[in-house]
């Protein structure tokens, strides 16, 4: 189904701010729908007789008049008088008597949806009268807070694009309402609410009590405590503001938001949205603690690697054997491979590795090796892009020991030549070749028969832990290539 603003593109000539506009009411008409305990549907004019439904919400609060998708559907005035009669006297009208809609009763109210004095939308609020409901306080406070956002909708003072809502993460009707009468007193406080306000640390009820100075007194930090207060008074004055969390002295972390309920223009109190947040902050810094505590160990991890590799080249030092010697220091390759993957982790906040600078810092370890023998160089072409932490080792290893096998093998001492390793990139899957202009392979190789520890070691990994697929060809043009495919999806 297409988006709102692709609707809006296709059939009507609105101008940018007024799309922008019909997306800030589409962005906070979640509000509206719980308050309202109502659906709400999106109409556009398409003429003087049919209109267009662009958007749709659902409420929270009670059960839809609407299961099926509106959106893309068209009506005429006859099957929907009001909608027309919204846009021509810009005002909210409601039908008469409810209307069955798929063997449900609905009732349904027509509210203009006004910008810089002109009508460009109407929302159809439509209420399931399926489910009867007693009137209690909570619910004549919530219709009584919709009425008033809707008539603002009708004035077109509502929403304002300054300052940014924050709606996406902004507490919500039922996190926690209070309702404020025009000086600022609680008037209505819901259930959540008042939980919210305990845990801060007031243990009365709120009805009745100047929130704004309520909330300062409880709040432990004093720039908090006097943002959210003046934030609160703002709402009074009409103006509305973004979310903002602040901790009490009792360490309870609250969300909140006021919004100024100002219909025709006169001032009748506010609204505030809370949401106790606490546990929810708990759990996110008992996530940072453990980030941190496997941060710290992948640091921990690669200073040992960094101390083996210094002992085995202290020992490859001591070493009279020039076999000994070599052995060892392909040990201090390997374990200095390991350790740069580790060190990456050790910086990474998500246990992921950025393959392109692990494999960047191994290639000119590589190339100084190979440097005291031969005049071999290498690069890399394409992105490896970021891995899992399970696969950054054994995929790093097995580059390290590929490359390191063309160094070996594939040139005579003091030869020139180019290994290019060559990264491509897909949703499921990296292939990496890694190319030589070497003397090739010799004749009756296999690599399921070689008896080589390098190519041994990628066998293994290649198999048991990357689960992909390795080979090894000649060039068309002279050289090998080693043709390696890993599967990028989670393995279980």
């Amino acid at each position: 189904m297409s988006t709102l603003t692709d609707l809006l593109a296709e059939h009507t000539k609105l101008s940018g701010a007024a799309v922008d506009h019909l997306q800030l009411v589409v962005a906070e008409w979640q509000l509206l729908s719980d308050l309202s305990f109502a659906d709400f549907l999106m109409w556009v004019p398409l003429d003087d007789t049919t209109f267009l439904c662009v958007a749709q919400a659902r409420p929270t609060t009670a059960p839809t008049a609407h299961p099926e998708d509106v959106v893309g559907s068209m009506v005429d005035v006859e099957e929907h008088p009001q909608l027309r009669r919204a846009v021509t006297d810009a005002r909210i009208c409601r039908e008469e008597d409810p209307r069955w809609h798929l063997g449900v009763p609905v009732r349904r109210e027509a509210i203009p949806v006004k910008r810089n004095g002109e009508v460009i939308a109407v929302l159809s609020r439509n209420t399931n009268l399926a489910v009867p409901r007693v009137p209690s306080p909570l619910e004549i406070s919530y219709l009584g807070s919709a009425a008033d956002l809707c008539q603002m909708i009708a004035d077109g003072t509502f929403p304002t694009t300054e300052p940014s809502p924050d709606v996406h993460t902004s507490p919500r009707v039922g996190d926690g309402l209070i309702r404020l009468d025009a000086s600022g007193a609680v008037v209505f406080a819901s259930p959540n609410s008042l939980s919210a306000y305990h845990r801060m640390g007031h243990a009365s009820d709120l009805v009745g009590v100047h929130l704004a100075p309520l909330t300062r007194s409880l709040i432990g930090d004093p720039f908090d405590a006097t943002e959210v207060a003046q934030r609160i008074r703002a709402a009074l004055d009409g103006q509305p503001s973004m979310r903002i969390e602040a901790e009490s002295r009792r360490g309870a972390a609250v969300l909140f938001r006021a919004l100024p309920l100002r219909p025709r223009g006169s001032g009748a109190g506010a609204l505030v949205l809370c949401r106790d947040v606490t546990e929810v902050r708990r759990r996110d810094r008992a996530l940072m603690s453990k980030d941190a505590t496997i941060r710290e160990i992948h640091h921990r991890v690669k200073n040992n690697l960094q101390t083996v590799a210094a002992l085995l080249r202290l020992q490859s030092r001591r070493t009279s054997s020039e076999e000994a010697r070599d052995a060892l220091a392909e040990s201090v390759r390997r374990v200095t491979s390991i350790a740069l993957v580790h060190e990456t982790l050790s910086m990474s906040v998500d246990e992921r590795v950025d393959l392109d600078d692990v494999v960047d810092k191994v290639i000119p370890m590589m190339s100084d090796v190979a440097a005291t023998e031969s005049q071999v160089v290498v690069r890399r072409e394409g992105p490896f892009g970021i891995v899992q932490a399970e696969l950054a080792t054994p995929l790093v290893m097995v580059l390290t020991e590929l490359v390191q096998n063309a160094f070996e093998h594939a040139y005579a001492a003091g030869q020139r030549g180019e290994v290019v390793v060559h990264a491509e990139r897909s949703a499921k899957w990296l292939d990496v070749v890694i190319s030589d202009d070497g003397r090739g392979l010799p004749q009756g190789f296999s690599l399921e028969r070689t008896d080589r520890l390098g190519l041994q070691i990628v066998r293994t990994l290649v198999e048991s832990e990357l689960r992909g697929s390795l080979s090894l060809r000649r060039r068309p043009r002279g050289g090998t290539e080693a043709v390696l495919r890993v599967p990028l999806r989670a393995r279980r």
